[in-house]
């Protein structure tokens, strides 16, 4: 049987660079891109939470758990991770793994969960990590629950917020996405990429087949 993930959907920034507000409601080819984001990755989970903070009746037409950070300050995705792992100990212990992705970005792969946990498991790594184009994109990836302890500890007593500081103190599993026709782990953090994300929905619509859940 394959194994249990639950989606972790991080929308808990500030969107300084996009003038406030949630990114993830911002709409792209007419879909807002916390649907997108929520059409791409169910289909391949157990399950979706949504780590966000404020009001939780914003993102209540969703049906999602929304999980606030319980790390005061702001921060970063770290604690959102964290929120995610802690919320699956307690509400989910049928879960042993979390997939955690970034709320603002329309094009996630529908192989995602898939060829992360393969990574994982052929080499033996604590984690996994998507990247693209070269980079890497820390914010996407797998977790172990059983994280959690190390992962509020970096958090309270080590002030760690970078998730790449984190995560080097494991073995983790790289996985490279090809950038065409879109790059899946492109993200709307400004105007000019939300409308880049339009032109880029556009060009996809028109090349892919109806229905594709990541188009």
């Amino acid at each position: 049987m394959s194994e249990r993930v639950l989606g972790l959907l991080l929308a808990g920034g500030l969107a300084r660079r996009m003038g406030g507000g949630d990114k993830p409601l911002a709409s792209v080819g007419g879909v807002a891109i916390l649907d997108r984001v929520i059409a791409a990755l169910a289909p391949q989970c157990d399950g979706l939470i949504l780590n966000a903070n404020g009001d939780p009746a914003r993102f209540a037409t969703r049906g999602l758990p929304v999980v606030a950070d319980d790390v005061p300050g702001f921060a970063g995705p770290l604690a959102g991770v964290l929120a995610g792992l802690d919320w699956a100990a307690r509400e989910r212990p049928d879960i042993a793994t979390l997939v955690s992705v970034a709320a603002d970005s329309p094009f996630l792969p529908g192989d995602l969960v898939a060829r992360l946990t393969a990574a994982r498991d052929a080499q033996g790594a604590r984690l996994a990590v998507a990247a693209s184009g070269g980079h890497t994109h820390p914010v996407i990836g797998l977790w172990p629950v059983d994280l959690r302890a190390d992962l509020r500890r970096a958090l309270v007593d080590e002030d760690i917020r970078k998730i790449d500081r984190f995560t080097a103190r494991y073995a983790i599993a790289t996985v490279e996405w090809a950038t065409a026709p879109v790059d899946p782990f492109f993200n709307a953090n400004t105007p000019d990429e939300l409308a880049e994300a339009e032109r880029l929905a556009g060009a996809l619509g028109r090349t892919r087949p109806a229905g594709h859940s990541n188009a």
